[in-house]
């Protein structure tokens, strides 16, 4: 059986100054009809499950710590038994949702999950957070990226970028020698492809990201830790 792609938006209302905004987060399910890999569990569990349905999880893979896309890692995990992977310096984000349990694998560069007829490859791609990593399929021509790349660009913690000079490393090096063909599948928003945001490279390069004042688009944000007012010390061991 072929091996796809599902997609799962969960939602959240946060409250800034008084203000309740909804968050949304992209929870990915990747496999066939007997078993899955799920990708970025946010908080709703039930829904997540919901569509996996009598699929077994073989894994949860984290490609970030951060508690807006972690909150249903160990309900997901724990129905089936199965394995939750995070980079390891991304613990101490980790802990910030799950303070008395570990990810059970440590991922490491270049390493590869398996599930139904393809292979999913960790590409580090820090930035955002110093754990970031994405998730390449050949077969699937697609990459999730995390917090790392959105269809506007390069992901954001708290409306900046935390080490934008190391995330654009990592997304010029890793993510853009990729096929041009490849759907970029972030944590938030819609998808992209690699073809469509390479062009932006070079103005990113030359400080764009940076210059004048970001505006907010009405609607969902694109930024959940911004409105969950996270903050974190990303040089934390």
């Amino acid at each position: 059986m072929t091996a796809r792609i599902e997609r799962v938006v969960t939602e959240g209302v946060v409250d800034v100054d008084g203000v309740e905004h909804k968050v949304e987060n992209n929870t990915w399910i990747v496999g066939d009809d007997e078993e899955v890999i799920v990708i970025d569990p946010a908080r709703d569990a039930e829904a997540i499950l919901e569509k996996v349905g009598e699929r077994e999880v073989l894994a949860v893979v984290c490609t970030h710590g951060l508690p807006d896309h972690v909150g249903a890692a160990i309900e997901v995990a724990a129905r089936d038994e199965a394995v939750v992977a995070l980079h390891p310096k991304d613990r101490p984000l980790w802990r910030l949702t799950w303070s008395e349990t570990w990810p059970d694998i440590e991922m490491e560069d270049e390493g590869l999950f398996g599930v139904a007829d393809i292979q999913l490859e960790v590409l580090s791609t820090p930035g955002v957070s110093q754990g970031g990593v994405s998730l390449y399929s050949e077969a699937l021509d697609a990459v999730f990226t995390g917090k790392t790349l959105q269809a506007d660009g390069p992901g954001r913690i708290g409306g900046e970028y935390p080490a934008l000079a190391d995330q654009l490393t990592a997304i010029g090096g890793r993510l853009f020698t990729l096929p041009h063909r490849t759907r970029v599948l972030p944590a938030h928003g819609e998808e992209s492809t690699i073809g469509d945001l390479e062009p932006q490279f070079d103005a990113w390069l030359s400080g764009s990201l940076t210059r004048g004042t970001v505006e907010e688009k009405e609607g969902p944000l694109t930024d959940g830790t911004r409105a969950a007012g996270i903050r974190i010390n990303l040089n934390d061991e």
